[in-house]
């Protein structure tokens, strides 16, 4: 159920019910009925007028519903009401969301992070309206006082499991920057994809890499983060990262309990934006990813740096549902038309990642003695080999390289 007036403006109804069907069918959940409400003034008790709040009953009671999803933000009271009024479970779109990572994540990090969201999300529910939750338990003789409610044992409970999760989560944050820095000593460049949640990432992910994600038409198929190797036209290697897909008004629980998944968009040196150009909805996605990521460079703590912009790559992703490559517009040198699902455009997005990560490439010239095989097999491993020129007592070559591998073969040389 669509509540107009109560998403995200840039989008039409119609175009948020689908979304919530998509994501309501993605954990398995049969969509029976479906509305869309509008709202003048939302009401605090009920959110919806009474005479909507009638409507739904009677459509939950004639279809024999047992969840209604409200895709919009519940308070704790108006769920509550809702429930009593509808006899059955509801929940709103937060809820909804949490369902899915909770279902999906398979990861320690994925599994640490939904649980962090979840208990997040559950604190708010702890009203005083549960009356089960009232009852007292006797506190210490030598404290005094009535006792302990089990609400606020319940809540300190969610507390201290909550502190805990964020201390193993900083844990997971730590080792992920040890591995991190670890590939920076390698090092390969880092291109990493993002995109609204269902825009085909994996699905290029596997074409590009050919791996064997897990990749389906449905939304947020994909919760942990995976990283695989691919080799580019020139022969240089790059590591490949795909991401948590975003989505229009993303639970706060979430952006916060997956920062440490999002952390490898910021040490790409290349950021794919994945878009879906056949959804009707394409531009409004564009700008919940390209708002996510600006969130992420702003303030003290800011993951992304000022220049994040002038590293991304836009990808025009199911040109096959369009009438292919030729047929989508707005393409130029930083926005390529591909399907991945049928290849078409990949060599020339590779072409453009070739391009793009040698523009930062450093040109020298070094003469290697002939019997010096490993300095000259780690130039072909690390550098982009130009020209190459063999005499009898030497060989001349010269080589593109990023700075830092530049700096390392040459104090190698020195030492």
């Amino acid at each position: 159920m669509a509540v107009e007036g109560g998403g995200n403006a840039q989008r039409a109804a119609e175009a948020r019910l689908a979304e919530a069907v998509g994501l309501t069918a993605s954990i398995g959940l049969t969509v029976v009925h479906t509305a869309i409400y509008p709202l003048r003034a939302p009401r605090p008790s009920t959110l919806l007028g009474e005479g909507q709040v009638a409507m739904v009953k009677q459509a939950v009671t004639e279809q024999a519903v047992t969840v209604v999803v409200v895709d919009a933000a519940l308070s704790p009271v108006q769920q509550r009401n809702l429930e009593r009024a509808w006899g059955c479970k509801v929940i709103d779109r937060t809820g909804l969301i949490l369902e899915i990572f909770g279902e999906r994540a398979r990861t320690k990090e994925g599994a640490l992070q939904v649980e962090l969201a979840h208990l997040e999300y559950q604190r708010t529910r702890l009203v005083r309206s549960w009356t089960h939750l009232e009852r007292q338990r006797g506190g210490f003789g030598f404290l005094g006082g009535p006792g302990e409610s089990q609400i606020e044992i319940d809540r300190r409970l969610i507390g201290e499991r909550i502190v805990k999760l964020k201390r193993e989560l900083e844990q997971v944050r730590r080792t992920r920057g040890l591995h991190r820095r670890a590939r920076e000593r390698v090092p390969y460049p880092v291109i990493a994809l993002v995109g609204y949640t269902n825009a085909g990432k994996s699905t290029l992910f596997n074409a590009l890499t050919g791996a064997g994600v897990y990749a389906q038409d449905q939304l947020f198929a994909t919760l942990d983060p995976t990283m695989r190797a691919i080799r580019l036209p020139s022969g240089r290697t790059a590591i490949l990262s795909d991401t948590v897909g975003f989505i229009s008004d993303l639970p706060t629980q979430l952006v916060e309990a997956f920062r440490a998944t999002l952390e490898e968009v910021a040490a790409a040196d290349i950021i794919l934006h994945v878009r879906d150009v056949s959804h009707p909805d394409t531009l409004a996605q564009r700008s919940d990813v390209l708002a996510v990521l600006a969130e992420m460079a702003e303030g003290p703590d800011a993951a992304l740096d000022e220049d994040w912009p002038s590293r991304v790559i836009e990808v025009l992703n199911k040109a096959d549902l369009v009438g292919g490559v030729a047929q989508v517009p707005g393409q130029a040198a930083t926005a390529i038309a591909v399907s991945a699902l049928t290849g078409e455009g990949l060599e020339a997005l590779r072409h453009a990642l070739d391009e793009r990560l040698a523009a930062g490439l450093e040109t020298a010239e070094y003469v290697i003695p002939p019997a010096d095989g490993a300095r000259l097999a780690w130039l072909y491993e690390h550098g982009e080999v130009v020209r190459r020129e063999d005499s009898d007592d030497a060989i001349r070559i010269t080589v593109r390289l990023h700075p830092a591998d530049r700096a390392r073969f040459e104090q190698r040389r020195a030492s």
